[in-house]
């Protein structure tokens, strides 16, 4: 059996970055969070209950920052790979963990995963303001390759937690039993993950040599829905009719320009997602990409039709 490599996970209590760090302990990696002091003694009921999960998985707490060099070098130099799951605010400043893995010395054997799981990047349609976040991220991947730092970009589409729960209304806390709003005309295709399964797939892919300077896409064909085939899905559960309002581009954009944070940003990734179809309007060509569930078939991972029964 090959030594599990040991994984460093940068922004690891964030929304994404604790199911990262779970699956990673549970696939057998030795498994350790670059954390501030502060984190670790937090008040917040929900850091300590984070912080707990890890310490029972058996996770390593390195202290340091991201913006603290020397923390930064040492922890990279105890490890193999090194995932980035900071938060949006912190995006483009993950050029310092570039800087540390080519200084940690380890660069030709370290893989890189910044902080995407969302959109391709490289291929989306968007409009402001999240345009300007896609290009940070996009950024990101131009300095790694130049770094010549293994990588692998992770295109996770949408998390399901965040979207699923209510049928895609920005703004509802439940899902809808009277009148669907439909962003688009409702036939672009989106994909919805469980966040659980990107962790896993994610871990599964880190020592893969298939996926090596690859984006891995995961876009299971059973997650893959229109907004259409969604209230569809939905009508068939709830056993009822929904009203649907169409909210075309125009109206849209317009929306998005009237909005204030965060519900500008929220429309935007919708707008690329549900009007221009920037989860599926592209093929992906082995030259650049791999998906994970046809590298992984033996992931059970959870479908949007089993996601949706416990809204019922």
């Amino acid at each position: 059996m090959a030594v599990a490599s040991k994984i460093l996970v940068i922004g690891g209590t964030g929304y994404i970055g604790k199911f990262i760090v779970e699956a990673s302990a549970k696939a057998g990696h030795p498994t350790y969070v670059l954390v501030r002091d502060s984190t670790l003694s937090s008040p917040n009921p929900a850091k300590s209950k984070i912080i707990n999960n890890f310490k029972s998985l058996g996770v390593n707490f390195i202290s340091g920052d991201l913006y603290d060099h020397g923390s930064l070098v040492q922890a990279i130099k105890q490890v193999d790979v090194v995932i980035s799951t900071v938060g949006h605010a912190l995006l483009a400043d993950q050029d310092k963990i570039i800087s540390a893995i080519k200084e940690a010395g380890n660069v030709k054997v370290c893989r890189f995963l910044p902080s995407e799981f969302g959109n391709d990047v490289d291929r989306v349609h968007a409009v402001e303001p999240v345009k300007s976040a896609y290009a940070i991220k996009a950024n990101i991947r131009r300095a790694t390759e130049a770094a010549g730092i293994p990588y692998i970009f992770v295109s996770s589409n949408f998390f399901a937690g965040y979207f699923l729960p209510t049928l895609n209304q920005p703004g509802a806390t439940v899902a809808p039993r009277d009148k669907l709003v439909i962003l688009g005309d409702g036939t672009p295709k989106a994909v919805y993950n469980k966040e659980d399964d990107i962790g896993t797939y994610t871990i599964k892919a880190v020592d893969d040599p298939r996926t090596l300077n690859k984006i891995l896409y995961i876009r299971p064909q059973n997650n893959i829905y229109s907004f259409n085939d969604l209230a569809s899905l939905w009508e068939k559960k709830i056993g009822k009719t929904l009203e649907k309002v169409y909210i075309l581009e125009e109206q849209l954009l317009k929306d998005i320009q009237e909005a204030v944070p965060p519900r500008n940003v929220v429309l935007s990734i919708c707008h690329s997602v549900f009007v221009k179809g920037d989860h599926t309007n592209f093929q992906i060509e082995p030259s650049f990409g791999v998906e994970a569930s046809e590298l992984y078939p033996d992931v059970k991972y959870t479908t949007v039709d089993e996601y949706l029964n416990q809204f019922v």
